[in-house]
């Protein structure tokens, strides 16, 4: 797929940035979102490592964004995965067409 159609997918903010992120080694909200779907995004073709360690990388994003967020955590890490998910189903269906 090119990058230039990959950029107009929904979600593309997080995701693009989030695989970018994890090939510098630095472990942001956008990088754990993309390993918490990397068995998907990886089925699509895109380089994304699974999370390491115990704690899931969902677990973990929604740590981070509780730390940084306090109450409005909850909110935001269903608008983050939301948008992880339709980036992966436009993808999909790009692939596909």
């Amino acid at each position: 797929m090119e990058d230039q159609l990959l950029e107009t997918l929904p979600g593309a903010e997080i995701v693009l940035a989030g695989i970018a992120d994890l090939k510098e080694g630095r472990m942001s909200t956008d990088a754990l979102a993309v390993q918490s779907a990397a068995p998907r995004l990886r089925s699509l073709g895109f380089e994304a490592r699974s999370a390491e360690g115990e704690v899931p990388a969902a677990h973990r994003l929604y740590q981070e964004l509780r730390r940084e967020l306090g109450d409005a955590a909850h909110s935001r890490y269903n608008a983050i995965l939301s948008r992880v998910a339709s980036f992966a189903r436009a993808a999909e269906r790009a692939r596909a067409s």
